[in-house]
C-alpha cells in the first residue's frame, strides 16, 4: 500500500459501516460489524452514539472512534484492504 495514502472523509451511515474516501479518490464502503462484534477491546464501538463520532487522526492515516481515553483506531491501509476485499466479495456473489 502506498505511504501516502491517506483517509480524507470517513462517516458513521450504520452502526459498524463507514463510508470512507481517499486522497487518491477512492470511495469505499467499510463493514466493521464482524470485527467489532465481540471482544472487550471493541466494546465501545458497539455503541452507535461512539461509532458515529469517528474521525481522522495523524493526517488521515488512522480513523479513530469514541472518547479520546478509548485507544481504538484502525488504520488507513487496513481499512482500504478491507473495503477492496468486501468488493471483491460483492462481486463474486452476484
Amino acid at each position: 500500500m502506498n505511504n501516502n495514502l491517506r483517509i480524507i472523509r470517513a462517516e458513521a451511515v450504520l452502526p459498524g459501516v463507514l463510508t470512507l474516501s481517499w486522497n487518491d479518490g477512492y470511495d469505499g464502503i467499510v463493514d466493521l460489524r464482524g470485527k467489532i462484534a465481540d471482544g472487550e477491546l471493541f466494546e465501545p464501538l458497539r455503541n452507535v452514539d461512539e461509532f458515529k463520532r469517528v474521525r481522522l487522526v495523524g493526517r488521515g492515516q488512522y480513523i479513530f472512534c469514541g472518547d479520546e481515553d478509548d485507544d481504538v483506531d484502525f488504520g488507513c491501509s487496513r481499512l482500504r484492504e478491507i473495503a477492496e476485499e468486501q468488493v471483491a466479495l460483492r462481486a463474486r456473489a452476484r
